[in-house]
């Protein structure tokens, strides 16, 4: 559930969008151009690929809109435009000139498609184009002599590799401004964006899937007297320590979060109320029984949580971890180092009425 993957693509749709919109309108301009170029020549079969694909845009530019699928759009887009191109090469009255657009290829495929997708298109369109070059001009000496194909297929393969190394860049580049901007700075752990990602992302699987989905919040018990007692530094360790704790009690599947000061939300994926209840006695016990060593002294920490389940006892995040802190300072009142589930403490203030 650490991967950022999803939050890039996210992040990297409005830029795939704005390129994929100015190529459509370059396309609808250009496809009419060279309609009346071609038909004007009698070149009619190709002159009708550029009018459809010239058509086929104005489609596109409407679906994508408000789509929530814009890779979807991207591939049923670029695919044809790639291969009306070839279609292009493939023409008996296209010069050797026609060839230039096929640079583009690598470029736009991993503007809209990114690293892997856009390589492997790239690789495909431009063997074809290699192929039917070699095929149209098999005869020709000129262009079949070693400095034109060699001048040609480097330039192909530096656009090819630059392109892919921009690429690659970019990402890199998007993954660590955002791991930055949702990760707590002294614990590592998210932080509360991030939990707010997460919990949208997997509250859509548990709805797809029909799975149950819990979110537990812990508080450390007195960890003011720990800051008074030793100091700040010290604090700031025990919140490493509790940290490294419930990264080592958790699932890859779930995802711990500091919402602040020394309080933690975990969000418990395919989890249900015991389940939930079992994890959180897990990581009670592991706290209580594994103290931190400050120069000198060995700290013996203890943390109260409250837990809610999704659907149960809400339907977003704030109505989740209210319901969570309520049975978590209940926790407290009965006298710490406790954990407690939402609908249990529900039946019992039932009870009492």
């Amino acid at each position: 559930m650490e991967s950022y993957s999803e939050s890039q693509k996210q992040l990297a749709r409005p830029y795939r969008k704005a390129v994929l919109r100015a190529l459509l309108f370059i396309t609808l301009v250009s496809g009419l151009l060279f309609f009346v170029l071609n038909t004007s020549r009698g070149n009619y079969p190709l002159a009708y690929v550029e009018l459809g694909m010239a058509l086929y845009s104005v489609f596109i530019l409407w679906a994508i809109r408000r789509t929530a699928h814009l890779e979807r759009w991207i591939l049923a887009y670029a695919l044809p435009f790639f291969t009306a191109m070839m279609f292009a090469l493939l023409s008996p009255r296209a010069t050797a000139t026609v060839f230039a657009w096929v640079l583009l290829v690598p470029i736009l495929s991993h503007l809209l498609m990114g690293r892997r997708l856009g390589l492997a298109v790239s690789l495909f369109f431009m063997l074809v184009a290699a192929i039917i070059f070699f095929a149209k001009n098999r005869h020709d000496p000129e262009l079949m002599e070693v400095l034109p194909i060699a001048n040609i297929a480097i330039m192909s393969m530096c656009i090819l590799v630059f392109s892919h190394i921009y690429e690659i860049t970019r990402e890199q580049s998007e993954s660590r401004l955002l791991k930055m901007a949702q990760t707590d700075p002294l614990t590592g752990l998210a932080n509360r964006a991030r939990l707010e990602d997460v919990f949208e992302r997997e509250k859509r699987r548990s709805l797809r899937h029909g799975t149950p989905l819990s979110i537990l919040l812990l508080d450390l018990d007195h960890f003011k007297k720990v800051n008074d007692d030793f100091g700040h530094e010290a604090g700031d360790m025990a919140l490493r320590h509790v940290s490294d704790l419930l990264r080592r009690s958790l699932r890859a599947t779930d995802l711990a979060a500091r919402l602040g000061g020394e309080e933690f939300a975990l969000i418990l994926s395919d989890t249900t109320e015991e389940q939930s209840l079992a994890v959180a006695e897990k990581i009670r016990q592991a706290i209580a029984a594994t103290p931190f060593h400050y120069y000198h002294s060995s700290i013996t920490l203890t943390v109260s949580g409250g837990i809610s389940e999704y659907q149960r006892d809400g339907d977003d995040l704030l109505t989740l971890l209210s319901h969570a802190d309520r049975a978590m300072y209940h926790a407290k009142a009965q006298g710490r180092d406790r954990m407690e589930h939402a609908s249990a403490l529900r039946t019992r203030v039932s009870s009492l009425r």
